[in-house]
């Protein structure tokens, strides 16, 4: 996605006055920056959605679009590791069923079919406009940790690939990303590029108002980011 495809994104979300970019788009935007995501395609029936997961290969995880539903996972809009046709047509439903209830005015884009990544170590990287300082990029442990531990820290935007290095090794649950136990230390490199990429992004695009990506799982040869939030101004 160009330059110009994003900003037509951005602007058209605007004009509709929606604030949250839907995951879809979200992924298409980081896929431009050379930041990898699950493969995942978006379905608009039953049927459409079995057919995509099988194209990806199971397991898969299935998640509501719509701009109404902003947590998903509150509403229900996630089912995780559906390991067949029949569990995919059925988190299809269930899906639909519980965001109806959560929200009936909800306009549903469709059903989101992600691959499954597979288990690693989670990281958070977000970004915040400061009154003052302008965008702020954000690192820390991802997952449940950034809410028990809020092990976080933060440079003004953008930063260099040295620089977010400098980032992942302030963290005081550093070890855990090296690897404890026999585990093999992450992907250093490739989590640095992607931070310095993120603080980028959100430098080239002011109508970014915050973003989110949690978790990223990383791994010691590469990374996914799994689940991914951005709000406009």
């Amino acid at each position: 996605m160009k330059r110009e495809h994003i900003l037509t994104q951005i602007e058209n979300f605007k004009k509709r006055e929606e604030k949250f970019l839907t995951e879809p788009i979200c992924e298409e935007i980081l896929s431009s920056y050379n930041i990898p995501t699950p493969p995942a395609y978006l379905a608009k029936t039953r049927e459409e959605a079995v057919k995509l997961a099988e194209k990806i290969d199971f397991p898969v995880v299935l998640k509501v679009v719509s701009n109404q539903i902003i947590h998903k996972s509150d509403a229900g809009g996630v089912i995780i590791g559906v390991k067949n046709e029949e569990e995919a047509a059925k988190a299809f439903d269930k899906i639909l069923e519980n965001a109806s209830a959560y929200n009936p005015k909800a306009e549903i884009e469709g059903i989101y079919v992600q691959k499954m990544a597979p288990p690693g170590r989670e990281v958070i990287i977000g970004s915040v406009k400061d009154a003052q300082f302008g965008p702020v990029v954000m690192f820390g442990l991802g997952g449940i940790f950034v809410e028990i531990l809020k092990d976080v820290v933060f440079r003004v935007a953008p930063i260099n690939k040295d620089e977010a290095y400098e980032m992942i090794y302030e963290i005081k649950g550093l070890p855990i990303l090296k690897g404890v136990r026999g585990e093999k230390s992450i992907d250093f490199d490739s989590l640095s590029e992607t931070l310095a990429s993120i603080s980028q992004l959100v430098v080239d695009f002011p109508q970014i108002a915050q973003l989110d990506i949690n978790p990223i799982r990383v791994y010691p040869k590469k990374l996914y980011a799994v689940d991914a939030r951005i709000i406009l101004e």
